[in-house]
């Protein structure tokens, strides 16, 4: 016991957090096998559709966990305690009207991705509002780099999502679909832990001084246009399978996904790690380029690998993570690692650009977002077709991305 005290002494908070991601993420992947294993394809379409609401929930939050974590770093004393009231009583009213237009338009979603029943998005919309308090708290320990904490609440979220789903599934008899939304929603109770959410403090008469809380609603207004455009370009794929392609197709396409996604999720540490560096880094009139280098660099590294294992042995990937039914997206597999790989990459220069209080980069996204969706609209003949559109939109976007700059680097 000593000698691991010793060990972690010795590591930093920042590859500490890199671990905890990275077995979060594998946590995340069992989770997702795990229903895999036990649905099968047509019921894990149902399923996916759940997981890809959490990941459009997790963006949304995001808004809300950048601009906690990027004013963690410029305020303190008063102008941080009005801060931190304010976000929580924007976290707690956009909340309520998420998790009330998603109840009340059940059914029609119901209708729309040809679910089994409407109560699985009843049931995820009553714990939304709790989804965006953990997202300020962890905005907090983002922002002030306190990765402990912020490891503590990702693991409680992912582990009790697992346990809590898969006790549902085996030991109750109801609809899986349902029970995997109750799992997803207790899940966040979990998640709020270590934070301590003063729920008194929302009725403190204090207030961010004008100038300042201009600053902080222009850069979540920037953030949540991102996210927005992060949404579409991550999910509206899927969607649009579930619409377009009977429940079979959605699920293998739902499998693909899943896999091909890897490289996205372990870019998010980066993310993380990114932008209290960069803001602290700019406030210190220090060069903020080498820190986008170093993890533009180690995002490409991982990407090139992924891609070209997908490449080599796509088949053994699929029968080891998923059983034989999955097969038939093998060929694909190599090709939507790539796309997602190209959208990673992208990614990580436009949240860096959102540090530095750029906007443009959220426009090229959402332009490129939005004819993504055209693309698969016009062009789903079959899935190879809509995969290879996405290549398409996100070869685009990052050479917007880069564009753009060396543009800004040869302006300075």
């Amino acid at each position: 016991m000593t000698a691991f005290k010793i060990v972690l002494q010795k590591v930093s908070p920042e590859k500490l957090f890199m671990g905890s991601v990275l077995l979060v993420n594998g946590g995340n992947y069992l989770y997702n096998l795990l229903l895999v294993r036990l649905l099968g394809p047509e019921v894990f379409a149902d399923a996916a559709l759940l997981v890809t609401l959490l990941l459009v929930l997790s963006f949304l939050g995001m808004t809300f966990q950048l601009a906690t974590a990027k004013f963690a770093v410029l305020f303190s004393g008063t102008d941080w305690d009005a801060f931190q009231q304010l976000m929580y009583k924007y976290a707690l009213g956009f909340g309520m009207i998420v998790g009330t237009l998603l109840f009340a338009f059940a059914e029609n979603l119901q209708e729309v991705f040809q679910t089994e029943s409407a109560l699985l998005f009843k049931t995820f919309a009553a714990a939304v509002p709790l989804y965006f308090f953990m997202s300020v708290n962890r905005g907090e320990f983002q922002g002030r780099q306190n990765f402990a904490k912020l490891s503590i609440t990702y693991q409680t979220e992912m582990w009790s999502r697992l346990v809590l789903t898969l006790g549902l599934l085996w030991f109750v008899p109801l609809s899986p679909a349902f029970l995997v939304a109750l799992g997803i929603a207790l899940s966040f109770i979990f998640g709020l832990i270590p934070s301590k959410v003063d729920f008194s403090s929302l009725a403190r008469k204090i207030a961010l001084p004008a100038q300042k809380k201009k600053r902080v609603v222009r850069f979540m207004i920037l953030t949540a246009g991102y996210e927005l455009t992060q949404i579409i370009i991550n999910n509206s794929d899927v969607l649009l399978v579930k619409h377009y392609f009977d429940a079979m197709d959605a699920g293998l396409y739902a499998s693909l996904a899943l896999i091909g996604r890897v490289v996205y999720f372990v870019a998010w540490m980066f993310v993380m790690l990114l932008l209290p560096i960069v803001v602290q880094k700019q406030r210190d009139g220090e060069p903020t380029a080498p820190v986008l280098f170093k993890y533009v660099s180690y995002i490409a590294a991982l990407s090139t690998s992924i891609v070209l294992i997908c490449a080599i042995c796509p088949e053994l990937i699929i029968q080891l993570m998923f059983g034989e039914a999955y097969l038939a997206m093998a060929p694909l597999l190599w090709q939507y690692a790539l796309a997602t790989s190209l959208f990673a990459l992208s990614n990580i220069f436009a949240y860096y650009f959102l540090s530095l209080d750029e906007y443009k980069p959220v426009v090229f996204s959402g332009l490129l977002g939005v004819s993504q969706i055209v693309l698969i609209v016009f062009f789903h003949d079959n899935l190879e077709m809509v995969v290879q559109v996405q290549i398409i939109a996100m070869v685009t976007l990052l050479v917007a991305q880069l564009i753009y700059f060396r543009q800004k680097s040869m302006t300075v």
